[in-house]
């Protein structure tokens, strides 16, 4: 203070001012990262999910404007997680559900705080009711590195050719790898995907780490089993995630393969009851219970796990989807895409022979696990089976189009073609006399 003195009156209120700030320490920066966006399954709701490296609050603003003020606010949540590996890195998730939003209405939004705020992103609300025409981007096994599929998949987001993701587990390669970095890395990939489209997801294999951790924290899934299974409405379909993981790891639980069990009997109940409005049952599971596929998954055993249950016969998943009529099930974990014949018990069940996916007596399944990640394509095995009906060994991603409650569009886009459709096919079922396969 002495030496302040000396120094003229106007020096010395400077040098005692700029004391002042050095001598108070600013809060740090929190800008967010990794945001993504899921449907929380309430119409007129969109959650808003996203990372920062210190606590601060959860807070979304949005509107209708590119520019300009974002009028609304909504707050919520965040939670710490620390990463099972050496450094024990930790970091915070938040998560915000904005209500109220109109359907079919594009918004605008940041998150973060006062500590730092994201840069502007766009989606448009999910429409209400059973009466529109919904049209997903659906694939797995998607890594961090040899993303083939996601340059285009920006694009077709970009363009505003989809209304949902549905990323049929695997990410990253792996989520938990050099001490969550790559979590981190693949998660920034996918935010100008995820960031405007709701994101949904089931777990994969590749997801086992610290008891599926990381998928249970990065992503907010409807329901309360932590993204494991849950299920929501879109448009006229009704659509079922669940784990197949839960068969294979069964130190995690031995119960929790009961527990889905039951809950998948009760929802597709039902579904089966309010299948007057949404007359379509999809289910997304990551490892398929057939393939053709020249390895030793589970998908190439007759008595695969996911199709027979444990044991070859405890809570196996074909006969509970066969009896409830599930019209589409959707899986990935191969490196490739393989559309089945309509099948139930390795017998095709085809609507006729000119027409073999209209009115199918048997559900139809479709592998899409090409997307691109760091362990390359699964060759086929060199004669296909009766019940395969194209197989393609080639990066890309599927594109599911759900016209209205008879008519499903599925086709299959190749990237190392430069997005040429190498599948195309329609499922019919007529809404009158619709009934389970049983």
């Amino acid at each position: 203070m002495r030496l302040l003195c000396l120094c003229s009156s106007c020096s010395c209120v400077l040098l005692f001012f700029s004391l002042g700030v050095r001598g108070a320490p600013e809060a740090p920066r929190a800008p967010p990262e990794q945001v993504h966006l899921s449907y929380p399954g309430e119409p007129g709701s969109m959650t808003v999910t996203w990372t920062t490296w210190v606590p601060t609050h959860s807070e979304v603003q949005f509107g209708l404007q590119l520019t300009g003020p974002l009028p609304l606010r909504a707050q919520g949540t965040f939670s710490p997680f620390v990463d099972g590996g050496i450094l024990r890195r930790k970091f915070y998730i938040h998560r915000v559900t904005l209500r109220g939003l109109l359907p079919g209405v594009q918004y605008v939004y940041r998150c973060g705080s006062s500590r730092g705020w994201s840069r502007r992103f766009r989606f448009r609300a999910l429409k209400n009711g059973p009466h529109w025409s919904p049209r997903l981007a659906v694939f797995g096994d998607l890594g961090a590195d040899n993303p083939k599929a996601l340059p285009r998949l920006r694009r077709d987001t970009q363009q505003g050719m989809y209304d949902a993701v549905l990323h049929v587990g695997d990410f990253a390669y792996n989520m938990d790898q050099d001490n969550a970095r790559v979590g981190d890395k693949f998660m920034r990939l996918i935010e100008p995907v995820a960031a405007s489209l709701p994101y949904m997801t089931c777990p994969g294999n590749h997801e086992e780490r610290y008891n599926f951790s990381h998928y249970k924290a990065r992503f907010s899934m409807p329901g309360n089993n932590q993204g494991l299974w849950y299920s929501w409405d879109l448009g006229p379909a009704h659509i079922i995630s669940f784990s197949t993981e839960v068969y294979f790891f069964l130190n995690y639980g031995r119960h929790l393969v009961e527990r889905q069990f039951h809950w998948l009997e009760s929802d597709l109940q039902k579904a089966n009851k309010n299948r007057a409005a949404r007359p379509w049952i999809i289910t997304m599971g990551h490892r398929p219970m057939y393939c053709s596929n020249a390895d030793l998954d589970d998908c190439t055993w007759h008595e695969s796990k996911v199709r027979k249950g444990l044991l070859g016969k405890l809570y196996g998943l074909e006969d509970l989807f066969y009896k409830h009529g599930v019209d589409l099930q959707l899986w990935a974990h191969e490196h490739s895409y393989e559309r089945l014949w309509p099948i139930y018990d390795y017998q095709v069940f085809n609507g006729s022979r000119e027409m073999p996916y209209t009115n199918p007596r048997g559900p139809v399944h479709i592998i899409t696990g090409s997307a691109g990640c760091e362990e390359r394509l699964t060759p086929f095995s060199l004669f296909p089976r009766p019940w395969s009906a194209l197989r393609v060994k080639e990066y890309g991603y599927t594109r599911l189009h759900i016209l209205n409650g008879s008519h499903i569009h599925i086709q299959q886009v190749s990237d190392d073609q430069d997005g040429k459709i190498v599948d195309d096919v329609w499922v019919v079922r007529p809404l009158l006399g619709r009934m389970m396969y049983l």
